[in-house]
Formats: structure tokens, sequence, C-alpha cells
């Protein structure tokens, strides 16, 4: 008799990628997945073909999910430079708890695999482009609708944006630093000023 599974495959990813987020790669277990996805060992490698499909399952559950609707969200409901100022003030708003892990687990698998694995490496370069064209495109808007100087240099402002984005996601990992968020915060205000 053929195997059949008996589970919600999105809500498999779903607590995979929380204990991905949680733990990162290398520290979570099979022990953990099992333990977070409620599916036995054998399920996961014959559903996944074993720890790291599922972990690139997972990661592009995440990066779609948390990344792509979430920044395309945020962009059908403010004007342009307000949406690039509401994706820095939730990301600074953002810490552990509440079923989340702090950071962001794109950024985490930068810091952890990307300099070792190419198929993570391009998958991580991939969703981090698209954030830096979220940022430009929301800039070429606001130069548009005349909420931003014609001369901003988009490119470069979209490239600094990230790079401010992502120590912001970094300091959201850890211990709450509610003072160093809001800096963050404020000099990406101050590059769209």
């Amino acid at each position: 008799m053929p195997w059949e599974k008996s589970y919600d495959e999105t809500e498999v990813l779903e607590r995979a990628m929380h204990a991905f987020w949680a733990h990162g790669y290398e520290a979570t277990s099979m022990n953990h997945l099992v333990a977070a996805t409620g599916i036995n060992r054998g399920s996961i490698y014959a559903a996944f073909d074993g720890k790291r499909a599922l972990f690139l399952r997972a990661l592009k559950h995440y990066d779609k999910v948390h990344r792509a609707d979430h920044l395309a969200r945020i962009a059908d409901s403010h004007g342009p430079k307000d949406a690039i100022l509401v994706a820095f003030e939730g990301a600074a708003a953002q810490t552990g708890g509440a079923g989340r892990p702090g950071g962001c687990l794109v950024v985490n698998t930068v810091l952890e695999l990307s300099p070792h694995d190419p198929e993570v490496r391009d998958l991580v370069d991939r969703s981090l482009r698209d954030v830096e064209d979220f940022f430009f495109e929301r800039i070429e808007a606001a130069k548009t609708d005349g909420s931003l100087h014609p001369t901003t240099a988009a490119r470069e402002t979209a490239q600094a944006l990230l790079g401010l984005f992502l120590g912001l996601r970094v300091l959201t990992r850890g211990k709450r630093r509610t003072d160093a968020a809001q800096a963050i915060v404020r000099q990406a205000r101050a590059l769209l000023e």
C-alpha cells in the first residue's frame, strides 16, 4: 500500500519554519523537527527528503509569507514613502515571543549558511534583492508623487536602506535594544527627507 500523508503540508512547513527560525539550521535536530511538526522522522524523510530539504522548503515558505506577502500588503495600504517607514517601524517593533522568534529567518540564514551553501546563498540573495527592489520602487513612486525630491538617488538610497534594514533585523534577533532599533528607524527616515 503506498504511503499517504495525513497532515497539512503548509502547517508542517510553518511549524518547521518556526523551529529553524528559533534555533538556526545546525542547532535544529531531527528531534526538534519531530516535536515541532508533530510528524515522525520517517514521514519527514518521506515527504521532504530530510532536514536540509525541509529547511529549504521552510525558508521559501518564510520568504513568501513573512517577506513577499508582508511587503505587498504594506505597499498596497500605504503611500510609497510611508510604506518604507512602516516596514522599518514594524521590524523595529518585532521581538521574540507570542509564538515568533525575534529577527528574521532570511537574515539568520545569511549569517549561518549562505557563505557555505550555494543553493541557500542564491535563495537569500534573491530575497534580499527583492527587499532592495521594494525600497527602490517605493522611492521611485515617492519621487513621482512629490513626497521625495526628484533628484534622490533611488538605487543608492535603496541599498543604504537595505543595509539599515538588515542591521535592524539582526538587532531584533537578540536582547531587546529599543534605543538602537529606534535610531535605525530615524536614520531610515532621514534618508527619505
